[in-house]
């Protein structure tokens, strides 16, 4: 079959020709940059944490009779009143572990630190997000030692978050140490968190920090483990629990907390919360866009493939008298079939042509505008190849019927 009777018949009925055209790629363009936007945004849903999740629950909560002062006699209050609630936590039911623990890893808010490797560094290597705890949080939140080892209970200091005091150890994450220290050599060495030293004791593989903002993406996993309760009116829990007792335990701790200390303030909202519920919270806006994406493209690919049934339908149609005289003339009925079915690919590839000329255009327009990384041209072949199938599977049907047209009856429609 050669491509000037194709040619010659498509240029009868231009409007539907360009229509389908111009549909074919704007939908290849929509659709490779949206598709590219979900496996981005399914990536970042699939995210390791660096914590064993499951099992995992956060306590938050703030005294009401919490002093007001910042005094010795006030701090010392504040961390009594935290070990306190540590010790009624610990004797609950179904709880393995506890620690003192300020932030986890998705839940938004947290503490952070310029890192350097000199006190004259002027400007810091890179950035941190600090988790304070004690001896307990590394095994409560179920993290991976790779090197060194875990704060020892002699280690732990308390104070307010803006005490001049600072840590003498930490442990930090397997990026931290080779950021800061490429050729391996990170434990024992001291840093710096803003201009405070510090000596690596330890290594862990993975903890994801506190958000998920796209400010935080370049250093998403860059923690600093700090063994310090901090001393304030709020204070925050992590608890390692029993597979699937998640939520009886929240109950029970909301319950002996407040029997320990009724005046104190627990919002439904945020007061206990379980992994699962934080990462749900924390990647509410992902899922979202995961699904209006995925709608408006299952949309696109419909509504063109129904474009290509209607517009070929019509055709056949119209051509009545043209398909009953080439079966009259002895073209059989895969000839018929083939023929139609040369036709769309020959307006499907000029389409897709185009499409893959506009999906990187559109993706230009998203590196400039959005700082939306550069699409991978597999995503433009392989939309261009979908939809290709797509339009010669929309075309079938309506192929077949012309085919099947008998050649006197045919000729007699004209």
């Amino acid at each position: 079959m050669t491509l000037h009777p194709l040619i010659r018949a498509l240029r009868r009925h231009k409007a539907g020709v360009l229509l389908i055209v111009l549909q074919i790629a704007l939908t290849l363009a929509i659709v490779c940059n949206a598709v590219f936007i979900i496996g981005q945004r399914i990536e970042r849903l699939n995210r390791p944490t660096g914590v064993q999740e499951e099992g995992l629950v956060r306590i938050s909560q703030t005294w009401l009779d919490a002093p007001d002062t910042e005094d010795d006699a006030a701090t010392e209050r504040l961390d009594a009143m935290q070990r306190a609630d540590l010790d009624v936590l610990r004797r609950l039911p179904d709880v393995i572990d506890v620690a003192a623990s300020e932030s986890l890893p998705l839940q938004g808010s947290m503490w952070s630190a310029g890192l350097r490797t000199a006190p004259e560094q002027k400007q810091p290597a890179g950035q941190a997000a600090l988790y304070y705890g004690d001896e307990r949080l590394l095994p409560t939140l179920g993290l991976k030692l790779v090197a060194g080892r875990n704060f020892t209970a002699a280690e732990i200091d308390h104070h307010t978050i803006r005490s001049p005091r600072a840590a003498s150890v930490v442990i930090v994450t397997q990026s931290v140490a080779d950021a800061l220290f490429p050729r391996g050599d990170a434990l024992g060495k001291t840093i710096y968190l803003d201009v405070r030293p510090a000596t690596i004791v330890g290594i862990v593989e993975r903890l994801q920090t506190p958000t998920v903002a796209a400010w935080g993406n370049s250093w998403a996993y860059d923690s600093v483990l700090v063994p310090v309760r901090l001393d304030g009116p709020t204070a925050s829990y992590a608890l390692r629990v029993r597979p699937s007792r998640e939520q009886a335990v929240m109950r029970a701790a909301r319950e002996a907390l407040f029997a320990l200390d009724p005046m104190r303030e627990m919002p439904d909202t945020w007061g206990a919360q379980s992994m699962r519920e934080i990462r749900g919270k924390a990647y509410r806006g992902d899922r979202g866009t995961v699904m209006l994406l995925a709608t408006v493209c299952l949309i696109l690919l419909g509504v063109t493939a129904a474009g290509i049934v209607g517009l070929t339908s019509f055709w056949v149609g119209q051509r009545q008298r043209q398909i009953g005289i080439r079966r009259a003339l002895g073209a059989r009925r895969i000839d018929i079939l083939r023929y139609f079915q040369a036709e769309n690919l020959l307006m499907a590839s000029v389409g897709v042509v185009l499409g893959a000329l506009f999906a990187l255009g559109l993706n230009l327009w998203l590196m400039l505008h959005v700082a939306a990384p550069r699409i991978p041209m597999i995503y433009v072949l392989s939309g261009a190849a979908a939809l290709l199938l797509i339009g010669q599977a929309a075309v079938f049907v309506p192929a077949r019927r012309a085919s099947r047209l008998p050649p006197i009856a045919a000729t007699r429609s004209a």
